[in-house]
């Protein structure tokens, strides 16, 4: 019989079962997350299916209020202070507003490798770098998770994306996912593991990772994975919460998976068009669009690396006249040291906005939209129609290098150039 993959084998161990790609499994869900977006519409399932909100396995969950904070609205106050209550009376670990974005936290705290996670929001598959299998629910799953534990799955059969060759320099992790999505489309990896590998990802550090697993949603992908390596091992040993007990899981050399490969050797930046992230091209081929905002942040972006190559960009220059950048670190741990580097201070001499820890203009909902006819350059996950207000607006999706060579010029620049 053929090798197992990474997935197949996270499964078998989570079900204590014997399984592959295919099978139905009933398994133990090791953490679940959710927000303040989803996660009253979890204790909703929760109650309809209990009779109560009482969760059986409150040490398995993670809360945290990143999408509308501080809260916007009456509306929103009153959520936060019904999910504190909720949290205080499981006694679920709730970081509240003060940490940031949910998966940034969970990586910088949380997440072991071989696990099996769920998460009341698409981008969980971002987990999937530290080695694991992190994928997003929806909220009445995650009901049903609160109450007992557990989740059924099918197996994800396995695409294998090899990516080799040279980088270009300010071509980055952003760079090969969105030239991965467009390559294979938004349906190409329908409810499959991606697995990242090749000379490329084994160079990479890990916040150009977690970029690359965090959009595997935005080909359709179950999960995003990266086998565990030095890399690896380097980041969770870093970590002010350092667990040693867990369990590594790789792909057998004889395991059955599609493979795709990309060879990055003289590729320029991409950049993915409205209103479709696999709607993907060069950046010369966009080069000269006037914009209105710049921002770079988000669970995709918003890590220390990111605002590093953004500053080393921005250093000593201005952003442009008309133009509204909008900085915001994914968790506190990045924004202090941001601060200590000064790189913060780069950004404000610049003219940049500059806001504490969320989610920010990602979805839309809390501050920083654009109006109609308006152009946002954004280094988050996805462009929708109206997904950063108007939805006569139009987002392009690039790396932080782009955002910030394009907040400079006041029109999409390829980094390279500056």
């Amino acid at each position: 019989m053929a090798g197992k993959t990474i997935a197949e084998k996270i499964f078998s161990s989570a079900s204590k079962k014997d399984v592959r790609a295919g099978d139905f499994v009933l398994a133990r869900i090791d953490k679940a997350m959710v927000h303040d977006i989803t996660a009253p519409l979890a204790i909703k399932a929760l109650e309809r299916i209990t009779g109560s909100r009482r969760v059986k396995y409150p040490e398995r969950v993670i809360m945290a209020f990143d999408h509308q904070v501080p809260a916007d609205s009456v509306k929103a106050a009153e959520t936060h202070k019904m999910l504190r209550e909720f949290a205080e009376e499981n006694g679920i670990l709730n970081y509240d507003v003060r940490e940031g974005i949910a998966h940034q936290i969970m990586v910088e705290k949380h997440v072991l490798p071989g696990e099996l996670i769920v998460g009341a929001d698409s981008h969980t598959c971002m987990y999937g770098a530290l080695s694991c299998f992190s994928t997003g629910i929806g909220s009445t799953d995650m009901g049903f998770v609160f109450a007992t534990g557990k989740l059924w799955f099918k197996v994800p059969e396995t695409i294998y994306f090899e990516v080799k060759g040279k980088l270009e320099k300010y071509v980055c992790g952003k760079d090969i996912i969105l030239k991965l999505i467009g390559m294979v489309g938004a349906d190409g990896a329908n409810y499959k593991a991606c697995v990242y590998g090749g000379e490329v990802i084994r160079k990479m550090g890990m916040s150009d990772r977690f970029t690359i697993c965090n959009m595997a949603i935005e080909m359709g992908g179950k999960a995003g994975i990266i086998e565990f390596d030095k890399v690896t091992e380097r980041y969770l040993k870093g970590r002010d919460y350092q667990i040693e007990d867990y369990q590594v899981f790789q792909n057998d050399e004889d395991a059955k998976f599609e493979k795709v490969e990309l060879d990055v050797t003289g590729m320029e930046p991409q950049v993915a068009k409205p209103h479709r992230v696999d709607n993907v091209c060069g950046v010369s081929e966009v080069e000269g669009v006037k914009v209105n905002q710049v921002f770079i942040g988000s669970c995709t972006n918003g890590r220390y690396e990111d605002l590093k190559i953004a500053a080393d960009i921005l250093d000593g220059e201005v952003v442009a006249r008309n133009v509204r950048l909008i900085v915001i670190p994914a968790s506190r741990s990045v924004y202090k040291r941001a601060l200590r580097d000064g790189i913060i201070d780069v950004f404000v001499e610049a003219g940049a906005i500059v806001e504490f820890p969320c989610c920010g203009p990602c979805m839309g909902g809390s501050f920083g939209l654009i109006a109609s006819n308006e152009v946002s350059v954004s280094t988050s996950n996805r462009n929708f129609v109206g997904r950063q207000g108007s939805p006569e607006g139009k987002i392009y999706l690039v790396s932080p290098a782009t955002a910030a060579a394009t907040a400079i010029y006041g029109e999409i620049t390829d980094p390279r150039n500056v």
